[in-house]
């Protein structure tokens, strides 16, 4: 467990009016939190606002939005999720049960914190990367609780359709050759593989826990090489979802089969000059992340992709079949983010949920959009907030 030294850590870094809390979420978990404006008169009475991270992040990655909002009169909350920085009570390791980590136990999770807080509704749920899943399963399951929904970064397809006949008996057709797309990638030249299938292995973890370059450098390159600050990331939509066109995606996402993570990003390293210059996460911000994951390590957050890829989750959410998004829901994102068109439609395919009001792309911010350009991400926020809360 966390002991206040490392919670402290936390306190000088912090914006004004945010403070780190601790919430037993009735769901084996004790969750770190931060939280805006405690004990503020009306605090009780505000509309909630909840921000859910992505990987490999962190509660502290909204720390640039949530003055914004809690000034514009919300009650802004943002934990770490199960797997991340400070909160505990789940199982660590590669040999755990992984259904704790898919995606309906992520919204029990987000319900038993709300409930332990007292909070009934929430004006909005917003997620980015992994995050932006959750948010959009939270008010597909529990639309009476979570209110609306913006999706960051990862466009949400929300549920399977409904299942079919015709669809039961047509082979997949999810590599360009009628095959496992993963095959392919390892069969052209020079040989790739999807970061996703690297995520589920059991040295992923300790290549990047152990990182010969070190945790801090290693995070460095990670932010860097999905940022617009790297110009190598100028996305555009794919064709289809085979081999020969997601091999035109970034390392990042479509590894080289015989490197680690570490060494994917080891190559793109910013200069010095540019570390300098970075202010969207500065030295100081940045030895947030690198002292939580040096403590904890990267699997927490790969058991995620563990429960995605091996099935789990999609076995849990194959009830809600056919159903659709039904509240106000959103999508924003940096204009140089690849995570935009990693899977060919999946942008498209928001457009089947009713209450959707369309996509935001925003120049100069690559994946980290909240925190490369905050201001803007604010503005839309609450242009999105003042139509529905």
């Amino acid at each position: 467990m966390p002991d206040a030294d490392e919670q402290a850590h936390y306190a000088d870094r912090l914006p004004e009016g945010i403070r780190s809390r601790f919430v037993e979420n009735g769901n084996g978990l004790r969750m770190h939190l931060l939280e805006s404006a405690p004990g503020a008169a009306g605090e009780g009475e505000r509309p909630v606002v909840l921000l859910l991270h992505g990987f490999p992040e962190l509660a502290y990655s909204w720390r640039k939005v949530m003055p914004a909002l809690a000034a514009a009169g919300y009650r802004v909350l943002a934990p770490d999720q199960r797997g991340y920085g400070l909160t505990t009570g789940w199982d660590d390791g590669f040999e755990v049960d992984l259904r704790p980590f898919a995606m309906l136990n992520l919204v029990r999770d987000q319900v038993g914190m709300l409930a332990r807080l007292g909070i009934r509704e929430v004006a909005a749920v917003v997620g980015h990367d992994f995050g932006s899943s959750v948010a959009g399963w939270c008010a597909v399951v529990r639309p009476d609780v979570f209110r609306s929904a913006a999706m960051m970064s990862a466009p949400f397809g929300g549920p399977a359709p409904w299942p079919s006949a015709e669809a039961a008996s047509t082979p997949s057709t999810a590599s360009g050759r009628g095959g496992d797309i993963h095959a392919d990638l390892l069969a052209l030249d020079p040989p790739r593989k999807h970061y996703q299938r690297y995520y589920a292995t059991r040295e992923a973890d300790a290549d990047m826990r152990g990182a010969p370059q070190g945790v801090h450098a290693f995070l460095r390159g990670y932010y860097h090489h999905k940022s617009a600050d790297w110009p190598g990331n100028r996305p555009f939509p794919l064709a289809a979802w085979t081999a020969e066109e997601a091999a035109q995606m970034p390392t990042y996402y479509v590894m080289h089969a015989g490197q680690t993570m570490a060494q994917t990003v080891a190559e793109v390293m910013p200069s010095d000059a540019e570390v300098a210059a970075c202010a969207w996460l500065t030295e100081d911000e940045l030895a947030i992340y690198s002292a939580e994951y040096g403590r904890t390590g990267f699997q927490g957050g790969l058991n995620w992709y563990r429960a995605g890829s091996g099935g789990v989750t999609a076995s849990e959410t194959a009830v809600f079949a056919g159903r659709t998004l039904d509240v106000p829901a959103t999508f924003i994102s940096g204009a140089q983010d690849w995570g935009v068109y990693q899977r060919p439609g999946g942008l498209e395919a928001m457009g089947r949920h009713p209450h959707f009001e369309g996509t935001h792309l925003i120049e100069g911010a690559g994946h980290w959009v909240q925190q490369e350009q905050p201001q803007a991400v604010v503005e839309h926020l609450l242009q999105f907030l003042a139509r529905h809360s």
